[in-house]
C-alpha cells in the first residue's frame, strides 16, 4: 500500500478537478483585491470602534461592568458562529455572492447599532454585524485565491489583504473617537460597507467549487449554540466561577462540541473536513488563530478603556496612542512578504507571539504610575509582533488546505482567531476589574496572563513545526523501506 507524508496529500488535493472557470485579467484581479481589501478594513474598522467608545457608549445604554464584555464580544461572537459555514457556502454557492451578501448586511446592521437604546438591542445588532463580517472575511480569501493562481501572486495578495486587517483595527479607533458622538461613528463606518457593496456588484467575478449536497444546517446550529454557552460562561463566571449556572454552560458548551463532531463526521458536506486535523500545517494555522484572539485581541480590546479610565485620557487621545500599536502592525504586514522564502508563516508566527509577550512585560507599572509615556515601548514592540501575526495567518490559512477550499480555511483559520478573541475579552475584564488594588493593578495582572498566553503560543507553533518535519522524515524512511 503507498504511504503517504503531509506534502503528498497537498498535492494530491491540490490537484482535484474541479469546475473549470476563465482566469481574471490582471485588471480584475487588482480590482479584487482592491474591493476585498477595502471591505475587510471596514469590517474590522466597525470591530474596533467601540474600543475606545466603550465608557461612552456604556454609559449610553446604562451597562454594568460585569455586562461590557457583550458591547466588545457581540461582533466576534457573530463572526466565530458563521465563519465556518460562511467559508463552506462561499465555495459552494459562489463567493462574490456571499462576499456582497455580508457587505450589505454589515452596512445596514451597523446603522441599527447606532439607534440602539438598550445593551441587549446592541449586542444583538453587534452579533449580526459578526455575522456580516463572517461572509466578508471568510469569502474574501477565497475570491483573492481564485484571482491569484500563482503562488508568487497569491504570496503578494494575502500579504495585502492581512495588512489591511492591520489597517482597519488601526483606522477604527480613530474615526470612532474622531466624532463627538458614538453612534454617529456607526452611522458613518454603515455608509462605507454600503458603498463597497455597490462597488462590488462590478468590480467582482463570480468563483465557486460546489461539492454538491445540502447546508450544513445543523452543524452550523450546534455550533453556534456551543460559542454562545462558553461566551455566556466566561462573561457570567467574573461573577463567580462556581455558581451553577456557569457550571451548566460549560457542560452545555461540552455536550453541544461533541454533538458538532458527531455530526460533522456524517454529513455529506460538513462545514470543516476534520481530518484536517491531521494535518500540522492546519493545526499550526488555527493554534495561530487562537491564541492570536486570546492573547492579542482579547487584551487590546479592552486596553484602551482601562487607559481611559486609569490615566483620564479621551477617547481620541486613546485612539492616536493606539495607532501606535496598530498603525505599526499595518506597516509590518505590508511588508512582510518581503521574508518569503527566508522565514517561514510557522516561524513569523513564533517571532510575532514572542515580540507581543515582550511588548506587553515592558508596559507593566505604567497605568499605576499614571504614565502613559512608559507604554510606547512596549506598543512598537508589540505593533511589530501584531503585524507578523496578521501576515503570517492567512497565507498559512490558505496553503493548510486545498486551493479549491480556501475560503473554509480562511473561515476555519479565523474561528478559532474570535473564539479566543471571546475568551480573551471576557479573561481580560474578569482579571482587570476583580483585582481588590485597583484597576491599575489589575491591568498589570492582566497584562502578565497575556504575555503567558503568547509564550505558549510560540511554544506550541515550533512544536507542531518539529512534529511536522519528524513525521515527514518518519514518513520518507518507511517509504523508502518499503
Amino acid at each position: 500500500m503507498p504511504r503517504f507524508n503531509e506534502r503528498t496529500l497537498t498535492e494530491v488535493d491540490a490537484t482535484r478537478a474541479s469546475p473549470a472557470q476563465p482566469a481574471q485579467t490582471p485588471g480584475h484581479a487588482r480590482a479584487t483585491l482592491a474591493l476585498t481589501s477595502a471591505a475587510t478594513a471596514v469590517t474590522l474598522m466597525t470591530y474596533t470602534a467601540p474600543m475606545v467608545t466603550l465608557p461612552d457608549t456604556a454609559a449610553a445604554l446604562h451597562t454594568s461592568v460585569s455586562a461590557q464584555a457583550w458591547l466588545l464580544n457581540g461582533t466576534p461572537l457573530g463572526l466565530a458562529a458563521l465563519l465556518l459555514v460562511a467559508g463552506s457556502l462561499a465555495d459552494d454557492y459562489g463567493r462574490r455572492r456571499i462576499f456582497l451578501t455580508g457587505t450589505l448586511v454589515l452596512g445596514i446592521t451597523t446603522a441599527l447599532g447606532a439607534l440602539a437604546s438598550s445593551t441587549w438591542l446592541f449586542t444583538l445588532a453587534r452579533i449580526a454585524q459578526g455575522a456580516a463580517s463572517a461572509a466578508i472575511l471568510a469569502s474574501s480569501l477565497g475570491l483573492i485565491v481564485h484571482a491569484f493562481p500563482t503562488p508568487r501572486g497569491r504570496l503578494h495578495a494575502t500579504g495585502v489583504w492581512g495588512a489591511f486587517v492591520s489597517g482597519g483595527i488601526a483606522v477604527g479607533p480613530l474615526v470612532a473617537g474622531a466624532f463627538p458622538d458614538w453612534r454617529v461613528a456607526y452611522g458613518v463606518l454603515g455608509a462605507a460597507a454600503l458603498l463597497v457593496a455597490a462597488l462590488g456588484t462590478r468590480g467582482l467575478t463570480e468563483s465557486r467549487s460546489p461539492r454538491g449536497g445540502r447546508p450544513d444546517v445543523l452543524g452550523a446550529l450546534t455550533f453556534g449554540l456551543a460559542l454562545v454557552a462558553l461566551v455566556a460562561a466566561l462573561t457570567l463566571g467574573r461573577d463567580g466561577w462556581l455558581r451553577p449556572q456557569v457550571g451548566l454552560l460549560l457542560v452545555a458548551t461540552v455536550a453541544l462540541m461533541a454533538v458538532f463532531t458527531l455530526v460533522e463526521r456524517r454529513t455529506a458536506t460538513p462545514m470543516i473536513d476534520l481530518g484536517l486535523l491531521r494535518r500540522p500545517r492546519f493545526l499550526a494555522s488555527s493554534a495561530g488563530g487562537l491564541f492570536t484572539g486570546l492573547a492579542v485581541i482579547g487584551t487590546f480590546s479592552f486596553l484602551p478603556a482601562m487607559l481611559q479610565q486609569t490615566l483620564g485620557l479621551s477617547a481620541m487621545d486613546t485612539a492616536w496612542l493606539f495607532l501606535l500599536w496598530s498603525g505599526l502592525s499595518f506597516t509590518v504586514a505590508l511588508q512582510a512578504k518581503r521574508l518569503s522564502g527566508r522565514v517561514s508563516p510557522r516561524h513569523q508566527l513564533a517571532v510575532g507571539f514572542a515580540l507581543h509577550a515582550v511588548g506587553v512585560l515592558t508596559m507593566l507599572g505604567a497605568l499605576d504610575a499614571h504614565s502613559w509615556h512608559r507604554l510606547l515601548p512596549g506598543l512598537v514592540v508589540a505593533g511589530t509582533g501584531s503585524g507578523l501575526l496578521n501576515a503570517a495567518l492567512p497565507l498559512l490559512s490558505v496553503e493548510s488546505v486545498p486551493a479549491a477550499r480556501a475560503a473554509m480555511g480562511s473561515g476555519a483559520q479565523q474561528t478559532f482567531r474570535y473564539i479566543g478573541s471571546c475568551a480573551g475579552v471576557a479573561l481580560t475584564i474578569a482579571i482587570a476589574t476583580s483585582s481588590g488594588s485597583g484597576l491599575a493593578h489589575g491591568a498589570d495582572l492582566a497584562l502578565a496572563v497575556s504575555a503567558g498566553l503568547a509564550v505558549v503560543a510560540a511554544a506550541a507553533v515550533l512544536a507542531l513545526r518539529s512534529s511536522s518535519a519528524s513525521s515527514s522524515a518518519s514518513s520518507s524512511a518507511s517509504s523508502s523501506a518499503s
